[in-house]
């Protein structure tokens, strides 16, 4: 099969971004980082449900998620539901199959040149290193990918939903509308099988709750940032079909 038509190069381009993004994401995720620091302002240190000293300290993952709700949200718009929740079931299987492959990876027995590495002046044991960035425990890897099919999921139920009373309208509505809800269910998802149900860890539901709310206010704020991106995407992809044949997909999308 080859790409010749618009849609399907469309889709080809849409679909890479989402996966690629998705993916990037789980592995980066390991780094957790201050959004205070990084902002070089004063860290919140608020009390929530009990929990105290409470700052946004993210995962770095979030730093592709507007793209991969962008993408879910175009496809959306373009190609329907669908085509998302293929996306998004194939992309849950190649995260699944990237954290095999890593597993096997640090089951290697690494070269002896290799083991102890000079970084800015320091040695490394890399072995260690390699294990403790890329050796997601199980629970997180379970927990991050059951709340980002769930999540998903209901993105684009939302969608749907608010689309029907707004018709080809209202794109900021159904778009922002259908990520504020499905990442609501994402932040608390992830914890709650990570570190509510994880022996490990333990955590309490005030902390679920507190971690969750924190992380959440996060994205929400994202999102609505992230919503003249959107249309200036809309944008680009309505001027690359030509108005007539985004109309016409717009318009099939809403059918299937």
């Amino acid at each position: 099969m080859t790409f010749k038509t618009k849609e399907s190069r469309l889709l080809l381009i849409l679909g890479a971004l989402f996966v690629a993004n998705a993916i990037v994401s789980e592995f980066i995720g390991v780094k957790i980082f201050t959004v205070e620091g990084t902002l070089g302002i004063r860290k919140f240190d608020v009390n929530l449900f009990g929990v105290p000293n409470l700052s946004f300290n993210m995962s770095a993952g979030v730093l592709t998620w507007p793209i991969i709700f962008i993408m879910t949200d175009i496809i959306n718009e373009y190609f329907g539901v669908k085509q998302v929740r293929f996306l998004s079931i194939l992309t849950c299987i190649l995260i699944s199959f990237a954290f095999l492959v890593v597993g096997l990876a640090m089951k290697l027995q690494p070269a002896d040149f290799w083991q102890i590495q000079k970084v800015n002046g320091q040695n490394i044991n890399m072995p260690i290193a390699f294990d403790a960035i890329f050796g997601q425990g199980m629970w997180i890897i379970v927990g991050s990918i059951v709340a980002f099919l769930v999540g998903q999921m209901v993105d684009v139920l939302i969608f749907h939903r608010i689309k029907r009373f707004t018709g080809e309208k209202g794109l900021w509505l159904r778009a922002t509308g259908s990520t504020v809800v499905s990442q609501l269910v994402d932040s608390f998802v992830v914890i709650f099988i990570a570190f509510y149900l994880n022996p490990a860890y333990n955590w309490s539901w005030q902390m679920v709750a507190a971690i969750g709310l924190v992380g959440y206010t996060y994205k929400f704020a994202i999102a609505l940032i992230m919503t003249p991106v959107l249309y200036l995407v809309h944008t680009i992809i309505d001027n690359y079909l030509g108005k007539d044949l985004a109309q016409r997909m717009i318009k099939m999308a809403g059918r299937r």
